[in-house]
């Protein structure tokens, strides 16, 4: 599948991933950084209180005004961002052309050249109920190969332990930063708010992409039916119709009880629906994030 053509590339380069919340860094690049004085990049005035450094102190400001103001400066530093891909069983589901999986790759493929593409550093870690790959942030572009090689060899396998996972990873990065988690949250929703928490309690900022399929929220099929737990393999035959208004009410409650607890810690929740050619949502989202900067 060619998850990124060239009409798509040149809508994408129109927008820029600046993180929300103020973050760490370790190169110049397009993002603040809390810290002033290492930078060329000047910021600006404070008054000069003493026990200043002299070596700052605007001279040219002085003469105007023959008050004595500090110079202050932002350093510009680039954005380590971490992409958690989630490729269990569950995310082969399909009532469409494309299935979840295939989707959430394209979103990572187009998330990743947009990074990188502003400086950024990427990182991609996919997971089951495991860690199953781990590429360490980069910003080269160079690098976009590899990650849009390990993209595509993904398939759908094993059971989901997303905040195993999640907490794992909050362990390991020091640095404050951007996680964004694609997967269908199909697992404990307390479990992987747990797992989100973690990184919140370390000032990361978060995004969330919530993929569903329209027939996961319609549940709407005609005749008796045989349902297979894609990931443990349990079966069960059901009467859609007599189900039907139980399944969509309890189906809309786990949905909106993530919804809420993550705007409850900070965290960025999107819902992404495969029925949506994924460029349209991914531009849709652009716009969005532009317009709360």
């Amino acid at each position: 599948m060619n998850f990124l053509q060239d009409e798509f590339i040149a809508s994408l380069d129109k927008f820029s991933l600046r993180a929300k919340l103020i973050v760490e860094g370790f190169m110049i690049g397009l993002h603040r950084s809390p810290y002033h004085g290492f930078s060329v990049e000047f910021s600006d005035h404070r008054q000069y209180n003493p026990g200043d450094s002299l070596r700052n102190l605007d001279w040219k400001v002085f003469a105007k005004t023959n008050r004595y103001y500090i110079k202050r400066y932002e350093e510009e530093t680039n954005l380590k961002s971490y992409i958690l891909l989630d490729h269990s069983r569950s995310m082969s589901f399909s009532s469409q052309k494309i299935n979840k999986l295939e989707y959430a790759k394209a979103f990572a493929s187009a998330l990743s050249y947009l990074m990188i593409n502003q400086q950024d550093a990427v990182s991609l870690l996919s997971f089951t109920n495991k860690t199953t790959n781990y590429l360490p942030p980069r910003a080269n572009r160079k690098y976009l190969d590899i990650i849009f090689q390990n993209i595509y060899k993904l398939e759908a396998s094993d059971q989901t332990n997303t905040a195993s996972v999640l907490h794992s990873l909050a362990e390991r990065i020091k640095k404050r930063g951007l996680i964004i988690l694609i997967s269908d949250l199909i697992d404990d929703p307390d479990k992987i708010l747990s797992g989100l928490k973690h990184f919140r309690h370390a000032k990361h900022e978060v995004i969330v992409f919530h993929i569903e399929d329209q027939q996961e929220r319609d549940f709407d099929y005609k005749h008796e039916t045989e349902f297979i737990d894609a990931e443990t393999g349990e079966k069960i035959t059901v009467s859609p119709w007599q189900i039907r208004k139980k399944y969509r009410q309890k189906y809309a409650e786990n949905r909106e009880y993530i919804k809420n607890k993550c705007h409850d810690m900070r965290i960025e929740y999107n819902l992404i629906n495969t029925n949506t050619p994924f460029k349209d949502n991914l531009l849709q989202y652009m716009i969005k994030r532009a317009k709360l900067m």
